[in-house]
C-alpha cells in the first residue's frame, strides 16, 4: 500500500500511537494534542485517516471523542478492539512508595480508580497518557508518576514501577477509523 498519513491524538507512545503502529504500518502516525484536531486534520486534508479511540470496557464511552466522530461528517472506514495495560511509571530511581501522583489521560485515570485508591495514588488529568511520561521525565520529580503504556517508560527514559494498573483484566478500548467520505 502507499504510505499515507494517520492522524491520532497524543504523543508517541500512547496507546493510539501504538494503535497506528500496528494497524497501519504502512502510513505515517501524526500525533495531534486533541481529538478535534486529530479529526480537523483529516478534513482538511492533512492526513488521509484518523484512528480514534471512542469506547472502553470499563468506563464506557471515551468522551469527547465519541461525540467528535459523531459529528465528524467523516465516514468510519473500519474499527477494532485492542487490550489497554496500564503501567505506572517514573524517573528512574523512584520507587513506589515515593510516588504521591499519577498523570494520564481522564479515560486512563478512570480505568484505575481502584487500584489508585488502594496505592493512596491522587490522579492527575493531563491531556494524554504519553504526555504525562513525558511531563513526568521532564520534571524528574520522583514522587510523580504517570499511567502509559509500557513502551511510553522507553521512549521518556522512566522506570516502571508497577505493570497492570487497570482494574479490569480485560481491559479494551474500540479505536475507529476515520476517512473522508469517498476518498
Amino acid at each position: 500500500m502507499a504510505r499515507g498519513r494517520v492522524a491520532y491524538q497524543g504523543a508517541p507512545g500512547s496507546f493510539s500511537h501504538e494503535a497506528c503502529a500496528v494497524l497501519r504500518p504502512w502510513d505515517e502516525p501524526v500525533g495531534h494534542e486533541t481529538f478535534a484536531q486529530a479529526i480537523d486534520a483529516v478534513r482538511q486534508g492533512d492526513c488521509d485517516c484518523a484512528l480514534i479511540p471512542v469506547e472502553n470496557s470499563r468506563i464506557g464511552t471515551v468522551q469527547p471523542a465519541s461525540d467528535l466522530v459523531a459529528a465528524s461528517g467523516l465516514e468510519v472506514l473500519a474499527e477494532v478492539w485492542r487490550p489497554i495495560r496500564l503501567a505506572l511509571m517514573a524517573p528512574e530511581g523512584a520507587r513506589l512508595s515515593d510516588i504521591r501522583t499519577a498523570e494520564s489521560h481522564p479515560a486512563a485515570l478512570g480505568q484505575c480508580t481502584g487500584t489508585l485508591a488502594d496505592l493512596g495514588l491522587k490522579a492527575v488529568e493531563a491531556y494524554d497518557t504519553a504526555g504525562a511520561a513525558r511531563a513526568v521525565a521532564e520534571a524528574g520529580d520522583t514522587s510523580r508518576g504517570a499511567l502509559a503504556p509500557t513502551g511510553a517508560a522507553e521512549i521518556y527514559g522512566l522506570s516502571i514501577l508497577r505493570n497492570d494498573m487497570q482494574d479490569s483484566a480485560d481491559n479494551r478500548t474500540r479505536f475507529v477509523l476515520l476517512g473522508r467520505k469517498g476518498a
